[in-house]
């Protein structure tokens, strides 16, 4: 099992709870760097976001 399932697994049910995470990690990582890689936070941010939010799409709901 790899470490991200381990973290997906933890996480179940509280993907909100850990976006929230995501969002303040970066905007310490950009504060702390003073903007100078902002966009690669932000890529970073993003990935992270839909890998542990993969789950929850998945098991939602088909959009109509």
């Amino acid at each position: 099992m790899s470490v991200m399932d381990k973290l997906k697994q933890m996480l179940k049910g509280h993907e909100d709870k850990a976006g929230q995470g995501i969002d303040r990690g970066g905007d310490f990582v950009d504060e702390r760097t003073q903007g100078k890689y902002s966009s690669q936070v932000d890529t970073a941010q993003d990935k992270l976001k839909q890998q542990l939010g993969s789950d929850r799409e998945q098991q939602g709901p088909p959009s109509a």
